[in-house]
């Protein structure tokens, strides 16, 4: 972990966060508020199961409204504001919030551009979120952090961790990541024709629910995620251990949790994929996500090889990777066709 944390402090000093004033000192990001509409379609799949799950994971498409606020020190260019379509009757963790790293041009100066949505893993940090977020940046796109529920902005002072609650909080996640395509896609300079959906560990198995609802997102790419989440929490190390005893401290084990699991599972949905535009990235020596659960939802989507890729690493040591694996998800991100 000491070596993670070294590669990335010195990853982040190399990328930086650029200042978000125009030529005439003047924030571009004026505080604000634009309206917006679910796009949300999730129609209707002929596998019964599928369709049962879609049933409890959607919500009926609706009218709601984005806010511009300024950004945290060192939290990108602006702070993006949205309500959760799933109400759990806390006000501050059902207002989404998503830190917005604006794409620029050789002059520094906001751009248009295609966009990601960044879901970050499980370190409260959201450290390896924010990579993304600003190496997306730096490679000319527009970038949005989304805080999982109970994270960062959506996290009270003192607010106690929600441990008993976490199966309900990843499907409240799985419809705040859908809602952020369309809360994004209203925002200035941000091409709404192009707009990808990138999430890491936690939130690669969030965002590999959330694709399976329906095609909103023209490019999907997972970190380090996969299927059968009920087999990854029972038997998966380091994280994944954490949250079994988490969720076995909250008498939820066995046949319970199982049934639990399963609404959120990802493979139910992978079939509804677009595997062209599909990419997941695995380590081979992954303990926590261990490598037959990547290759579960590699044959649910039915990704070819050039679509599962396959590092030599295990889940934390393929950090090292992160270069590559930008370089790559940027330039497949710039070959998405512009329709859906």
């Amino acid at each position: 972990m000491r070596v993670l944390s070294c590669c990335l402090a010195l990853w982040m000093s190399l990328v930086g966060v650029p200042s978000a004033a125009d030529d005439n000192g003047l924030s571009p990001f004026a505080e604000q508020t634009i309206a917006a509409t679910d796009s949300l379609n999730c129609g209707t799949d002929t596998n019964g199961d599928a369709q049962a799950c879609l049933a409890g994971l959607s919500w009926t498409a609706s009218p709601f409204e984005v806010r511009i606020e300024p950004a945290k020190p060192d939290r990108g260019d602006a702070l993006i504001r949205f309500r959760s379509p799933v109400e759990t009757g806390n006000r501050q963790n059902d207002l989404v919030s998503m830190e917005w790293y604006s794409a620029r041009d050789d002059d520094d100066r906001p751009k248009s551009a295609p966009a990601v949505v960044v879901v970050h893993e499980s370190g409260r940090g959201m450290t390896v979120g924010r990579l993304f977020a600003q190496g997306f940046q730096q490679r000319g796109l527009h970038a949005f952090l989304l805080h999982l529920p109970h994270y960062g902005e959506r996290r009270g002072e003192g607010q106690p961790r929600e441990t008993d609650n976490i199966i309900a909080s990843i499907r409240q996640a799985v419809a705040d990541v859908r809602r952020a395509r369309d809360a994004i896609a209203v925002l200035p300079n941000v091409d709404a024709s192009n707009i990808s959906l990138q999430g890491t560990s936690l939130g690669g198995f969030v965002s590999a629910t959330t694709a399976g609802l329906d095609r909103g997102y023209q490019g999907v790419f997972l970190m380090l995620a996969g299927g059968d989440l009920f087999d990854v929490i029972q038997n998966g190390q380091r994280d994944s251990a954490k949250v079994r005893e988490r969720l076995e401290a909250a008498g939820l084990t066995g046949e319970t949790l199982k049934s639990l699991v399963y609404h959120i599972e990802p493979n139910r949905l992978a079939h509804r994929y677009n595997a062209d535009r599909t990419w997941l990235y695995s380590g081979n020596r992954d303990d926590v996500v261990p490598p037959r659960s990547s290759e579960s939802l590699a044959r649910a989507a039915g990704l070819t090889k050039t679509h599962h890729i396959q590092m030599n690493a295990d889940h934390y040591s393929g950090i090292i990777y992160l270069p590559f694996v930008l370089n790559h998800m940027a330039r497949k991100i710039g070959e998405l066709p512009t329709s859906k």
